[in-house]
């Protein structure tokens, strides 16, 4: 049902806009003209190849490896850590993906054994780490997390705990799927914000808008084992070429418009201000995305949402239950769609939005 209201829709406020499948795929094609690209097999090809090692060159790494999903990424990657060190235990905030998006398939198959550690909806600090009595094997930490509507550790939070895991030989993963989005509240470049994980995840779709994939970054030895166990996994796509052309034809133009697309989250918090009723979260941006917090519940919104994109043709997101049951959260990614709509529509729909509620 949402995704056909969504398609109703002209004017919507999340997310970036996407290309019609037409669209895409014609830019594509001309990209692939342009560069002369030809299809990999198996991962071997020109194409792929040298945008791994961009990637990897951009976060300081010495190799990347294409991913079909992160999903298949980040659990290897921790499963292949807790086997070398022969010790299961990986600790994550307990908003990570692997830890609730992923039907629990790290403990299904037996990969290793998750440590939820920190509040659950604030970023964890060095403190909570180290609350812990456990040897553990592995970290991952999650930069931004989206769960919690963008947080981000301060940079100092963060130095220490590179500091410690170096210290104690501790593994540490980032979950960075939406890293790209956090240099601009860091004021740092990727290759400082990665520089302390042993490996990292990026998305090639969240954030660049391609149409799917991932890719892992770390030392050459560690990538050469995991691109091994991803064949054994069924991750060997006879051609990766589609999603590759898909997010390197927009890379470097996805990067360039982040701090645009952090500044203009910046505005918006700003027009938020303006309407009690409503609150955000965090309190202030850390990257170009943010909870909306309205004060009805998710039912009422629902409702709601059917209305305006039936009516008035706006989308303006999934609405999610909390704790409270007159309250719910609408999740915005700050991307091209609100950075070319007005303040003054912004402000109109809140009224709008605010009056058919009560």
């Amino acid at each position: 049902m949402s995704t056909h209201l969504k398609e109703l829709c002209h004017t919507h406020f999340p997310g970036n806009k996407e290309d019609s499948p037409a669209e895409h795929f014609s830019k594509m094609a001309q990209w692939c003209e342009d560069n002369k690209v030809s299809h990999d097999v198996y991962g071997d090809g020109e194409t792929i190849q040298a945008f791994e090692q961009k990637v990897a060159d951009l976060l300081g790494y010495e190799a990347g490896l294409f991913v079909v999903t992160g999903t298949m990424t980040q659990p290897t990657v921790l499963e292949l850590v807790t086997k070398q060190k022969r010790n299961p235990i990986v600790a994550m905030h307990p908003s990570s993906h692997i830890y609730v998006h992923e039907r629990q398939g790290y403990q299904l198959q037996n990969r290793f054994t998750v440590m939820p550690i920190g509040n659950p909806y604030q970023t964890w600090q060095l403190s909570d780490l180290k609350a812990w009595p456990d040897e553990i094997a592995a970290v991952l930490y999650e930069l931004p997390m989206r769960e919690i509507g963008g947080q981000l550790p301060s940079w100092q939070e963060l130095e220490e705990i590179k500091a410690y895991c170096a210290e104690k030989d501790i593994h540490l993963h980032m979950d960075g799927a939406r890293l790209w989005e956090a240099a601009a509240y860091y004021q740092k470049e990727y290759r400082e914000i990665a520089s302390g994980f042993d490996t990292t995840y990026v998305s090639l779709y969240k954030g660049i808008n391609g149409l799917g994939g991932s890719m892992l970054l770390g030392s050459k030895e560690f990538v050469q084992l995991a691109s091994m166990w991803m064949k054994r996994q069924g991750g060997n796509l006879y051609h990766r070429t589609p999603y590759v052309v898909s997010a390197a034809m927009q890379f470097d133009d996805r990067l360039a418009k982040l701090p645009a697309l952090f500044e203009r989250t910046q505005q918006i918090y700003k027009v938020i201000e303006e309407f009690p009723a409503l609150s955000v979260s965090p309190t202030q941006p850390h990257s170009n995305m943010l909870h909306l917090i309205l004060p009805f519940s998710c039912e009422k919104v629902k409702e709601l949402q059917k209305t305006f994109a039936k009516e008035e043709g706006i989308w303006f997101g999934h609405p999610q239950v909390t704790a409270h049951p007159n309250q719910s959260i609408l999740e915005w990614y700050v991307g091209d769609q609100l950075l070319d709509i007005e303040d003054e529509q912004l402000r109109s729909f809140f009224n709008r939005l605010l009056d058919s509620a009560v």
